[in-house]
């Protein structure tokens, strides 16, 4: 969106609500994001635009005269998106997203909510995989982009998106429960319940690092198997912090003494050859973690 009409946008719905804060939460900025773009409309024009005090904002004399063309503008520029999208064939179409199960549960929900607002019409196939399977979906054409752990082992046009850290799970009732940070040597004491993602497996990777063998009793690429075997005493193991985010099982989380993360990006065949939904879809790659408020 054009850098100006997200100002006058800005300065629209902050007189409807009266507040900086509910315009900030419904444009999805930061209160000073909001605060900052109407200080740079008020410096571009010159002019008083807000008078600000503890019951909230309103219109200066000036802001009246100057806000209905504001509105104006924004209200012809969504006719002109509206017919740009419709030819471009925005009003239909479907987006195919290989993902593992963290990204899905956390990420995309709010990322296709912000889409969906704009673009309700868009429909989405989600296929859950493993890092290895979610490649092989990209280069196949089976899937228009996947989230991965990063580098990818494929010749594949990448977006680094975070770095996700590595957290160790205890039962309640371990004899660390208690410490600070969960020393790597000790990992080698318990039952080990190791989650794999295909053959990309960062958590071997640790082990590999600090020359640490654990006692494997059990494999899975399902996390929440994982937290529920851990839940019930039947040893420990390591899961991305994003996973932990809203964990429903009684298991208490621990850093390692020495961090460690895995680097999550998006990743599709060729950027330039994309469909314009999936151009504008990568647009809102930002309200991952932003959870918007109905």
């Amino acid at each position: 969106m054009d850098k100006n009409i997200q100002k006058y946008l800005a300065l629209i719905k902050t007189v409807e609500y009266g507040s900086f804060t509910k315009a900030a939460e419904m444009l999805n900025y930061s209160q000073s994001g909001i605060s900052r773009m109407i200080n740079d409309l008020e410096s571009e024009w010159k002019i008083s635009l807000l008078e600000r005090d503890r019951s909230g904002v309103r219109l200066t004399s000036e802001g009246l005269k100057v806000l209905p063309y504001a509105k104006s503008v924004c209200n012809e520029y969504e006719k002109l998106q509206s017919q740009i999208d419709e030819l471009h064939g925005l009003q239909s179409g479907i987006i195919r997203i290989g993902t593992f199960s963290s990204v899905a549960t956390h990420w995309l929900p709010n990322i296709i909510k912000a889409f969906q607002k704009e673009y309700p019409n868009i429909d989405y196939e989600l296929l859950l995989g493993d890092y290895t399977e979610i490649e092989s979906w990209i280069s196949e054409g089976r899937v228009d982009c996947g989230f991965l752990r990063l580098p990818t082992q494929t010749k594949l046009d990448t977006t680094f998106l975070e770095e996700d850290k590595l957290l160790v799970i205890l039962p309640e009732n371990h004899s660390l429960a208690s410490c600070d940070r969960f020393p790597v040597k000790a990992l080698s004491e318990d039952p080990f319940m190791l989650l794999e993602k295909g053959a990309k497996a960062e958590i071997s990777e640790i082990f590999e690092r600090f020359n640490v063998t654990p006692k494997v009793h059990f494999t899975t690429w399902d996390d929440y198997a994982i937290m529920s075997m851990v839940e019930s005493g039947l040893g420990i193991s390591i899961l991305p912090e994003l996973i932990l985010k809203r964990t429903p099982y009684r298991i208490v989380v621990k850093e390692l003494e020495f961090p460690a993360y895995r680097r999550i990006g998006l990743a599709m065949k060729d950027k330039n050859s994309t469909s314009l939904a999936l151009k504008r879809f990568l647009e809102y790659l930002q309200y991952r973690n932003i959870t918007e408020k109905s």
